[in-house]
């Protein structure tokens, strides 16, 4: 499984880059709200994160209708090679990702949450399809069963072109392990939960216990 980094935080990027592991990153606009940033400045944000990723960057659209999602869409396509537009799944967001797909544009469909609606994005032509785990844990309904149900689905049809399933809305190490072993392609992971990745008590004492035994052969 594949680690993208589900954020607009620059230097959360490059710190992440650094392990070695991040092969993208997924932004959105609560994300770039998060970080203080400005209309003008957008898509020259977009730019950067582009160029500190080798792998795609989702880039969100915010028009409501697929004119407008169509418009923006290829705007955004052409700020980098590795840009992905990011499109909200409804009517009007497969009406422009099916035009956007013919013109060869990679589309992210995002708040995914049931079976028919993943497998419409797959025929509309998405390229990624993220099915959101946490907010049904939000409202005390199972993600990890959707998620599940989701990739079986997608994993039994070809739909003429590679589509991947990211798991999105990704809360903890434990949504990436439960993610992983369902075989979802990627888990899309904000800066937190990717730290708890690493973090394992055994391993923090099993360190402290090293440290320890070579400060005893240090002073010997």
């Amino acid at each position: 499984m594949k680690f993208f980094l589900d954020t607009a935080d620059l230097s959360e990027i490059e710190e992440v880059a650094s392990w070695g592991a991040l092969a993208g990153v997924t932004t959105n606009p609560s994300l770039y709200a998060r970080i203080g940033g400005k209309l003008e400045d957008f898509e020259n944000h977009l730019v950067k994160i582009c160029k500190l990723v080798d792998g795609p960057v989702s880039g969100e659209v915010t028009a409501e209708d697929r004119d407008g999602m169509i418009e923006q869409g290829r705007t955004l396509a052409a700020l980098a090679d590795n840009m992905v537009v990011k499109i909200p799944v409804c009517v009007e967001g497969l009406a422009a990702t099916r035009v956007l797909a013919e013109e060869g544009i990679d589309v992210n469909m995002t708040l995914v949450f049931t079976v028919p609606q993943a497998l419409l994005a797959a025929r509309a032509g998405a390229r990624y399809i993220s099915p959101f785990v946490g907010r049904f844990d939000d409202i005390a309904e199972d993600g990890l069963g959707q998620l599940d149900d989701i990739v079986t689905a997608i994993q039994n049809y070809d739909f003429g072109h590679p589509v991947e399933i990211i798991a999105a809305s990704v809360r903890s190490a434990n949504h990436v392990t439960q993610a992983a072993l369902m075989g979802a392609d990627i888990a899309t992971v904000p800066y937190g939960a990717m730290k708890q990745c690493i973090y394992h008590p055994l391993t923090e004492q099993g360190l402290e216990k090293f440290k320890a035994d070579w400060e005893k052969v240090k002073n010997a």
